[in-house]
């Protein structure tokens, strides 16, 4: 059967391709990558490739689909800087992560352009698991600051998220009175929320 319009872009810059993986759907995915002129590196507006869309839904079929592609660069960033190792880190995604990290082109410490590495997203939103598989990489810095100089133990603290707050001052590397630009600690952030179990940093 003949197919129209593959690369036919939405307002979004999105194509058949990076709908399909966005919604986890791995047989139409796999139909679209036969065809000849079928891009799966291809960025959105934004810089969204497909690869990064099924990492942000945490669709692991169609990840490794798409890995198995020489083309798909899995560490190819969107124009803010995020990876799809980002994406998945910032959702919680801990299938997806794993898979990439897998890869060894995969920079798991890379940074956002504000800063914002898969750890300190991953901690910022209270993701225990994929900070733990993180923190398992000698290459990840759990104390690396961002633009700003928050840590992922400053975002942690911020939203009060505890148990992550807890396992990362497990680190001997990670500093809990390291100061942001501003000045502001993990503490001040935790007291500033009136985060009592945190506030015990």
């Amino acid at each position: 059967m003949e197919c129209y319009g593959i690369n036919e872009e939405d307002f979004s810059g999105s194509g058949p391709l990076a709908w399909a993986a966005r919604n986890g759907h791995g047989e139409a995915v796999q139909v679209l990558l036969r065809q000849e002129d079928s891009n799966p590196n291809k960025s959105d507006n934004d810089g969204r490739t497909p690869l990064s869309d099924a990492a942000w839904n945490g669709h692991e079929g169609v990840v490794k689909i798409l890995l198995g592609r020489e083309e798909v660069n899995p560490n190819k960033p969107d124009n803010e800087g995020r990876t799809p190792l980002s994406f998945a880190a910032r959702n919680g995604q801990e299938g997806v992560v794993k898979i990439l990290l897998g890869r060894e082109e995969v920079n798991s410490d890379k940074p956002s352009n504000h800063g914002r590495t898969p750890l300190s997203l991953a901690g910022g939103n209270g993701h225990e698991g994929v900070v733990r598989i993180l923190l398992e990489r000698e290459e990840v810095s759990p104390d690396k600051p961002g633009i700003w100089g928050q840590t992922a133990l400053s975002d942690a603290a911020r939203n009060g998220h505890e148990r992550v707050v807890k396992i990362l001052l497990g680190r001997e590397e990670v500093n809990p009175d390291k100061p942001d630009n501003d000045g502001r600690t993990p503490l001040s952030f935790a007291a500033g929320k009136g985060r009592d179990g945190d506030a015990t940093l």
